[in-house]
């Protein structure tokens, strides 16, 4: 969901005033890509909540909100700072244009620099349109000279930004569609961006044109769901560039008591959920993330269906949504283990350890997790654990609703036994794994709340704009440390 009309308008506007008042101003040192998902007046989702705010604001503000949305060649009606001072070209290819500035900071380094966006542009059309099979962005009439999609060349680096996409109008007869247009930084300089110009141009071209196409289906839709897949169109675009690698210790991968569809505009979870569609298109191929988008779409007669609903749908022809969840809380205790390159990839944090020996036998921890997250218990045989007859009966006591719970063995030689914890109608289930210390090094539970219960239309950041209803759910894990008789 979007933002109260003129809390939106604000944040643009005190943005603008910021980069208005001088680069040195702007921002503290640091990674670019980290800060813009900020308070900088140009991300994606600030112009979206921008266009969408629009038509409820009064005159004078809705007159600003217009020159915030201009686009560069728009010159000094875009008080941001974008509007190019003078004289502009373009370079076109069959379905897109690339716009820059002749002369100023906006000028790119080189025509040829130009000619290698346009290029790299049409890969990304190739893969995310043709390869992947996604509706390419409404066309814009003829504003920016012809109904090609437009994308501009300007300094952005100096102000935090890779590049932003704009929704700009909406497609007639589509109350929930809209055409835009794209910006990017106009040479991405190694010096602002620590990464070499043709892969930061490769990772934010896939990641910002994604962004143009979702407008197609539905501008409004949960901000998550935007992020995280364009994040995720990077990796299957750009695979060898690993950019979007820095965002998984802020997702769930890192954090699994993160709910999926966190949303935070100074924090970047959403960006590191990518991982989530990375492992279910390992699962289920490209086409999952595709068939979500379908479901989530608001053209014509599409289903509509919020972000979480749309998966859930997809979800339900395969394992459904709470199993797909637990695997992939399980998977994340040993990234390695399922992603190709998940050797790099940070592991899931882990809840307390117990302890478990001859004198303490039993331990009991309760639990709370919020919708859509999980938590790891962790159970350690002490040395006195010799022999094979030893064995750890756990027992889980969940929320009746759409929970799910496994244990993971991870034996001595680093090996790992995964099982399934059967719940029953009531969410009570059991599992008796082997525990001799010699050959078990520690005992993982994992718990999973995989609720979808929202009181929608909150002015929230979650799925449908809403409250989830089962936040902070109860669960139990008890272990109990038994040895087979002979």
């Amino acid at each position: 969901m979007f933002f109260p009309a003129r809390i939106a308008l604000a944040c643009l506007l005190a943005g603008a005033v910021t980069v208005l008042g001088g680069p040195a101003a702007a921002h503290d040192a640091g990674d670019p890509r980290e800060r813009h998902a900020d308070g900088t007046p140009y991300s994606t989702l600030a112009m979206r909540d921008l266009f969408v705010a629009r038509p409820t604001l009064d005159t004078l503000e809705s007159l600003i909100a217009s020159a915030l949305l201009a686009r560069p060649t728009d010159g000094d009606q875009d008080p941001g700072g974008d509007g190019y001072r003078g004289r502009s070209k373009k370079v076109c290819g069959k379905r897109i244009c690339v716009h820059y500035a002749v002369r100023g900071e906006d000028a790119p380094p080189s025509r040829r620099w130009v000619r290698r966006t346009l290029r790299v542009l049409g890969n990304v059309w190739d893969h995310e349109v043709g390869t992947l099979g996604f509706r390419r962005p409404p066309r814009d009439g003829r504003r920016g000279g012809d109904r090609r999609f437009d994308v501009y060349l300007a300094e952005l680096g100096d102000r935090g930004l890779f590049g932003y996409c704009s929704p700009e109008r909406r497609v007639r007869g589509e109350r929930l569609a809209a055409s835009s247009y794209c910006v990017l930084d106009d040479d991405f300089a190694r010096s602002q961006y620590d990464a070499r110009p043709a892969a930061s141009l490769r990772v934010t071209a896939a990641h910002e044109f994604f962004h143009a196409i979702q407008f197609g289906y539905d501008f409004r839709e949960d901000p998550w769901l935007l992020e995280s897949t364009a994040t995720w169109i990077e990796e299957s675009f750009a695979d060898r560039i690993d950019d979007n690698r820095r965002y998984l210790r802020y997702g769930t991968v890192h954090r699994p008591g993160i709910p999926l569809d966190h949303f935070s505009n100074d924090r970047y979870a959403h960006y590191g959920t990518w991982a989530w569609w990375e492992f279910l298109t390992a699962r289920y191929g490209a086409g999952l993330v595709r068939a979500v988008w379908a479901r989530a779409d608001a053209v014509g007669d599409a289903p509509n269906l919020s972000s979480v609903a749309a998966l859930r749908t997809v979800l339900d022809r395969h394992a459904g949504l709470p199993r797909a969840l637990a695997s992939y809380a399980v998977a994340n205790l040993s990234p390695a283990d399922t992603y190709a390159e998940g050797a790099t990839w940070p592991s899931a944090r882990l809840g307390r350890t117990h302890r478990l020996g001859r004198s303490d036998r039993s331990a009991s921890e309760p639990v709370r997790i919020d919708h859509l997250a999980a938590r790891h218990v962790v159970l350690a045989p002490e040395r006195g654990l010799h022999g094979r007859r030893w064995r750890l009966r756990v027992t889980v006591d969940a929320p009746r609703r759409r929970s799910a719970a496994r244990v993971v063995v991870v034996r001595t030689d680093g090996s790992r036994a995964r099982r399934a914890v059967r719940l029953d109608r009531r969410g009570d289930g059991a599992r008796t794994v082997r525990f001799a210390a010699g050959e078990v090094a520690r005992v993982v539970v994992t718990l999973v709340n995989a609720s979808t219960r929202y009181r929608c239309h909150q002015d929230t950041l979650f799925a449908c704009g809403g409250e989830p209803r089962d936040d902070d759910a109860r669960f139990r894990v008890a272990a109990q440390v038994v040895r087979l008789a002979r």
